[in-house]
């Protein structure tokens, strides 16, 4: 094949890295590269993009960790980008030299058929016998040599969650023992013979194929078929009555017992992000404020002293505030894939979540964005499908996080009556689960909604496999943490960081002379601000939903992050700060209730503008933070802009809706 895109003179050999989903091709990855690898995205796509320097004799050799897929006759983004690379069509990335496939040989039916499309279009490769410990334990171990012979192509063996075998796969490496099978061995894959001799005209060979219909099904039963003949020739005991993973799953997919078992887990992880992050969260602010009082004390009083506490040290805190939720949440997805756990997961919540577009591996980003939407988002690398991914990416910030709760609680505390319905049902309780339920019936609304303006462009099947049951690997967890923490707060940090430092300057220019601790200058010289007169400015928009200016400052200083609105409000009603968060709150809200609107005796919290707010808060996109992984995950200003802007109207809309049938 021809090289679109060469390698510079003296640059180091690539290698690509080929598998099905769920077949430990990740950790192998992490076993060869360590910590010397990058996460980015494609050239125009947002198909994650893995790179890594591996370690071989004398030199280093480039390896790229393709998508998972499961054909290269491509059909979704992830595999034409996998297809693209292979045929050295992809922008920035030249053709590989050699390709390791992976197969994992515990289930290695759809990897032999990915296997048998490489052997078709000749590209030079080595098979990867992944998790043969498993496949011993199974009672159906895989004869390497047999299948090498076989295939005509090297085979290695390896366990990807430890360092088993991966020695002699990085000696296979520096070997270049990369081959090409002979034309005898092709000839038995059906559907090869009368093709031209390996080359890129092969591909064309294998796009017929997936657009032909009946004859597509034809062959791909005839190439499953050779696997099963090669397999009765490589591994004979296979037919065992029960495997390990069998017995497992006999009791965890089970009608009952199996959705019980889920929720326990899926509760462990809910309150795992959501109450563990709360200790180092909390030793992050105390060191972002002790960082912030040590550095004002040093510099002189003034304008660049603001800047540098309040909106580099408190924007930087901003990022790292996020770390303790990101950190846990993938610890325990990577607990759950290595360990085959979320496959069986996402089958039990797929039927439901299939009628709104979305399928079980959206469970967890959606149920983690319940804590943040930010990890939440992140979260949606799991889903292999791009529609799905950004189905759930556009949606998770509908869920209720835990940054709505301060709103929530301030506006519920003071202005929902404490009384009971039936008997024993409390109102404010209610009102509050009942944002909860708004938020996820708004979320598979716009899923359903979203999913069919995709489908207009072509969707692309899923397959849920159930690979096996096994013991996550430690080193695989902990650069899988160290890579993602890492990327995190260089890549969305930064836009993060950006946007606190202007939200910080809307509300802090045009500065006024030193108000000191007067609550009423504070209160004048905010509304002098550029948020406050933007707040002025926006008021016409904001009336119809029963909000004055002094509300609409509220929302600006939102945009940092939703609880901001507490303190904004603070300083907008002239409340004194306390040490006491509750008693703040409290007198917060007793400021808010005496607030009247200007030039009369109107107040400006009745019950249905709490309620048009509380409703505006649960659908509105008030997290700038949210906004930049957004971007950072979709890589396209359309997506996020769309999303922001969306949620907006959406937002205003069913505030307005609210506010005229509370009135």
């Amino acid at each position: 094949m021809s090289d679109a895109h060469p390698r510079a003179p003296g640059a180091a050999r690539m290698v690509a890295l080929l598998g099905n989903p769920n077949v430990g091709k990740t950790s192998l990855f992490n076993q060869l590269t360590g910590l010397r690898q990058q996460v980015g995205n494609y050239p125009g796509v947002t198909v994650e993009r893995r790179e890594g320097s591996v370690s071989v004799g004398e030199g280093d050799l480039r390896l790229i960790d393709l998508p998972g897929v499961n054909s290269l006759a491509a059909r979704a983004p992830d595999e034409q980008v996998a297809v693209d690379v292979l045929a050295g069509t992809q922008e920035g990335v030249s053709r590989p030299d050699g390709v390791v496939v992976v197969v994992d040989a515990a289930r290695p039916r759809r990897g032999l058929f990915l296997a048998c499309q490489v052997m078709e279009v000749g590209l030079p490769a080595i098979i990867c016998l992944n998790m043969v410990d498993e496949a011993q334990r199974d009672g159906a171990p895989m004869d390497a040599a047999a299948l090498e012979e076989a295939l005509g192509l090297p085979v290695v063996a390896t366990v990807g969650t430890s360092s088993d075998g991966v020695r002699s796969l990085r000696e296979a490496l520096a070997d270049d023992a990369f081959r090409i099978p002979d034309e005898a061995r092709l000839a038995e894959i059906p559907g090869i013979q009368g093709l031209p001799p390996p080359s890129l005209e092969r591909w064309n060979r294998l796009r017929e194929v997936v657009d032909a219909g009946d004859l597509a099904d034809h062959e791909v039963t005839a190439r499953y078929a050779w696997v099963r003949g090669l397999l009765e020739r490589v591994r004979p005991d296979r037919d065992a009555d029960r495997r390990r993973s069998d017995r497992i799953d006999a009791v965890l997919l089970h009608p009952l017992v199996g959705p019980l078992a889920f929720l326990l887990v899926m509760g462990v992880v809910f309150q795992a992000v959501f109450a563990l992050a709360d200790m180092p969260i909390g030793w992050i602010e105390a060191a972002v404020d002790a960082c912030g009082q040590g550095v004002g004390s040093v510099l002189p009083d003034g304008l660049f002293n603001a800047f540098v506490v309040d909106g580099v040290i408190a924007g930087v805190g901003g990022v790292l505030v996020f770390l303790p939720q990101i950190l846990i949440l993938f610890f325990f997805i990577g607990l759950l894939e290595d360990s085959g756990y979320m496959t069986r997961a996402a089958f039990l919540v797929d039927r439901p979540l299939r009628s709104v577009g979305l399928s079980g591996r959206s469970f967890i980003p959606l149920l983690s964005s319940f804590a943040c939407a930010v990890p939440g988002i992140l979260a949606t690398r799991s889903i292999e499908d791009r529609r799905e991914r950004l189905i759930t990416t556009m949606v998770a910030p509908l869920m209720t996080c835990s940054a709505r709760l301060p709103v929530y609680s301030i506006l519920i505390g003071a202005f929902i009556p404490q009384q009971t319905v039936l008997g024993f049902l409390g109102l404010q309780g209610l009102v509050m689960l009942g944002l909860y339920l708004f938020g996820m019936v708004l979320g598979a609304l716009a899923a359903f909604v979203i999913d069919r303006a995709l489908r207009r462009a072509g969707s692309v099947p899923s397959i849920l496999e159930m690979a096996p049951y096994r013991l996550p690997g430690a080193r695989s967890v902990a650069i899988r943490l160290w890579v993602r923490g890492g990327q995190f707060v260089k890549s969305a940090g930064t836009v993060i960081l950006l946007m606190s430092v202007v939200v910080w300057a809307l509300m802090t220019f045009p500065r006024t002379e030193d108000v000191g601790g007067d609550p009423v200058a504070r209160a004048e010289a905010q509304a002098n601000t550029a948020a406050g007169r933007i707040g002025k400015a926006i008021e016409p928009v904001i009336e119809p939903l029963g909000y004055d200016w002094r509300i609409g400052i509220g929302l600006l200083g939102s945009l940092a992050a939703r609880e901001v609105f507490v303190s904004t409000m603070s300083v907008v009603y002239a409340v004194e700060d306390t040490d006491d968060e509750d008693e703040t709150t409290r007198s917060v809200g007793k400021a808010m209730a005496r607030a009247r609107w200007d030039g009369s005796d109107r107040p400006v919290y009745d019950l249905a503008t709490v309620l048009s707010l509380l409703v505006f808060y649960a659908i509105a996109l008030q997290c700038l933070s949210t906004v930049a992984v957004v971007y950072r995950e979709t890589g396209s200003v359309a997506w996020t802009a769309g999303q922001f802007l969306g949620l907006t109207v959406l937002a205003w809309l069913c505030a307005w809706l609210t506010y005229i049938l509370a009135v």
